[in-house]
C-alpha cells in the first residue's frame, strides 16, 4: 500500500529539524509519546527562553508603567466560577460512529466524518478545564483546575500589586506562566497544545479612555514581532466578528501569521471591559474599585489584554526562519533566526585538532562564554560544522586557522551571506556584542 503523502511536507521538514538538532521532541517519546504534549530540547529551551526574555524586556524593563507578577497555577476554584470558565469554558464535540475519531464540531464544514466519511454523533459540550484535587480525599469539595489561562491570576491580585508599586492608571500588570486546556482536537505540532505557556499583559485604564489605549496596544505588539525579525507580509490583522466575540470583550483583534497550514492567530488583544473585576468583585464580597485621585472617585477600571503564547511564537519564529537554499549544487538547510534570539549566538571551531589550534580556540570560546551562549566544536571537517550551526541558527562561527598563529586574527563567518571576513581576537566580544543589538 502507497504510503499517505504528506498534507504539509515543509512542517513535517520543521518538525524533522527541530527533533534532529535539539529544538523539540514528542514528550514521553519511548512510550509512544503522549497526544499534543512536547518536550523542549538545549536549543529549544534557549531559543522559547529568549522570546520570553524580549516579551519581559519590552513589556517591562523597558517602560515604567507594567509590573510583573507570578501566579500559582492552582488557585482558589471561585476564581473560574467567576470568570465564566466552570459554566462556558466548553467546545462542542462530537465523534464519528466509524472510526471513533474525535472533532470540534464548529470545525467541521459537513455533517459526515472528514477522516473515513462516516457518520457522526450529535454535538455535546465539553469543558475544556483540567481538574485535580487537593488534599488526600478525592471528592467534589476538593476539586481544583490546572489554570486554562494566566490571566486571572493578575485580575485577583490587581490591588495586591497596585498598593506596593503605587502606580497609578494607567497601568499594567504582566505575566508569563504555564497553563492547560484539554483541547478537543489540539495539532500542528506545537501551535496548539494540552500544556501551553502564555506571555499575557492586562492594561488598566479610565473607562473613557479605553479606545485610545486599545489603539496604542495594538501598534505595540505589532511592533514587536517586527522587533523578533518576522516578515511583515507573513503578519496580517483580524478584527472580530459580533458572532466571534467572547462574552467578556467589547472589542478584539487577533495578530495572525501566514503558516504553511493557513493563517493562524498568535496574539489577541482585547477589550476586557470591568467585566473580570466586577465579576470578582461580586463573587468574593471585596471592593475591587481604584480610586482615582484626580477626580476624586472610585471607580472599576477597564482592561485592554494582550494575550500571546510562547510556544506558538517559537513556532512563528521557526517557520519564518527556516529556509532551503541551494550552494555550489548542495542543499543548504538554515535557520534565519535574528541574531539577538538565536539559541547559541557564537560557534568557535579550530581549523584542525592540531599545531596549537585547539588551544588557541578553547581559550577564545572560554572567553566569549562568559558573555554570550556560544559552542566549542572541532568534530569533522569545517564545512560539516557549519552546516550544523546553520542548522542551529547560530548567527556567526568563529574559526582558528593557521593564520591565527601568526597574527591572532581570526575568520568570523557570517549566517545568512556565509561572508567571511577576519578580526582580532581581541576585538571579539566587543564584535559579537554589537552584532546581537
Amino acid at each position: 500500500m502507497a504510503k499517505k503523502k504528506s498534507v504539509d511536507p515543509l512542517m513535517d521538514k520543521i518538525v524533522s529539524l527541530c527533533k534532529r538538532r535539539g529544538f523539540v521532541f514528542q514528550s514521553s517519546e519511548i512510550y509512544g509519546g503522549l497526544g499534543s504534549c512536547w518536550d523542549y530540547g538545549p536549543l529549544g529551551v534557549e531559543l522559547k527562553n529568549n522570546i520570553k526574555r524580549s516579551w519581559w524586556e519590552a513589556m517591562t524593563h523597558r517602560r515604567d508603567d507594567i509590573e510583573g507578577v507570578d501566579a500559582a497555577i492552582l488557585m482558589h476554584p471561585d476564581v473560574w466560577v467567576a470568570s465564566g470558565h466552570v459554566e462556558g469554558f466548553t467546545d462542542p464535540l462530537v465523534d464519528c460512529k466509524q472510526c471513533n475519531h474525535r472533532f470540534r464540531a464548529d470545525d467541521l464544514n459537513a455533517d459526515k466524518c472528514p477522516d473515513c466519511g462516516g457518520e457522526l454523533t450529535m454535538p455535546r459540550m465539553f469543558n475544556l478545564m483540567f481538574k485535580t484535587f487537593m488534599g488526600p480525599v478525592e471528592d467534589e469539595s476538593s476539586v481544583v483546575y490546572m489554570r486554562p489561562e494566566t490571566a486571572q491570576g493578575i485580575y485577583v491580585n490587581f490591588h495586591n500589586v497596585l498598593q506596593p508599586s503605587r502606580q497609578k492608571l494607567p497601568f499594567g500588570i504582566a505575566q508569563i506562566g504555564k497553563a492547560f486546556r484539554n483541547e478537543i482536537t489540539p495539532g500542528n505540532f506545537i501551535f496548539r497544545t494540552r500544556e501551553f505557556e502564555q506571555m499575557e499583559m492586562q492594561y488598566f485604564v479610565r473607562p473613557d479612555e479605553d479606545q485610545k489605549w486599545f489603539d496604542y496596544w495594538k501598534e505595540q505588539r505589532w511592533d514587536w514581532y517586527l522587533e523578533l525579525g518576522i516578515k511583515k507580509e507573513k503578519l496580517r490583522w483580524h478584527e472580530h466578528g459580533i458572532d466571534e466575540l467572547a462574552h467578556y470583550a467589547k472589542t478584539a483583534f487577533d495578530i495572525e501569521y501566514e503558516f504553511s497550514f493557513g493563517w493562524k492567530e498568535i496574539e489577541g488583544i482585547h477589550n476586557r471591559t470591568d467585566f473580570d473585576l466586577s465579576k470578582h468583585a461580586e463573587k468574593s464580597g471585596k471592593d475591587m474599585r481604584y480610586f482615582d485621585q484626580e477626580k476624586n472617585e472610585k471607580y472599576l477600571p477597564y482592561i485592554i489584554e494582550t494575550s500571546a503564547g510562547a510556544d506558538r511564537t517559537t513556532l512563528v519564529v521557526l517557520a519564518d526562519a527556516f529556509h532551503e537554499e541551494e550552494v555550489r549544487g548542495e542543499q543548504r538547510t538554515v535557520l534565519k533566526f535574528a541574531p539577538n534570539i538565536a539559541p547559541i549566538n557564537a560557534a568557535v571551531f579550530p581549523l584542525v585538532k592540531k599545531e596549537g589550534m585547539p588551544e588557541v580556540a578553547e581559550k577564545i570560546y572560554h572567553d566569549l562564554k562568559k558573555h554570550y551562549k556560544v559552542l566549542y566544536d572541532d568534530g569533522g571537517a569545517v564545512g560539516r560544522r557549519y552546516r550544523r550551526m546553520d542548522e542551529a541558527g547560530t548567527p556567526y562561527c568563529i574559526t582558528v586557522d593557521g593564520q591565527t598563529l601568526e597574527d591572532d586574527t581570526v575568520t568570523v563567518r557570517e549566517r545568512d551571506s556565509m561572508e567571511q571576513t577576519r578580526h582580532k581576537i581581541a576585538e571579539l566580544v566587543e564584535l559579537i556584542g554589537e552584532r546581537l543589538k
